[in-house]
């Protein structure tokens, strides 16, 4: 369980940086606009976004 536990950590870090990597100008932009964004705002995507991800990790598994 450790093991799958770690491994999907280490895949959300590579993914994390990819994106300032690749887009460096891109991601200062994006994050100037998502700390403009209001708490609701925020709330309700981190709400979705986790929502796609149950749905996602329950197709993987079944």
């Amino acid at each position: 369980m450790w093991h799958d536990i770690f491994t999907a950590f280490a895949l959300y870090l590579i993914l994390e940086g990819m994106i300032p990597f690749i887009s460096p100008g891109n991601f200062r932009k994006t994050v100037a606009r998502i700390a403009a964004m209001g708490d609701n705002n925020l709330r309700m995507s981190g709400l979705v976004a986790m929502a796609a991800g149950l749905l996602l990790l329950y197709i993987v598994r079944s």
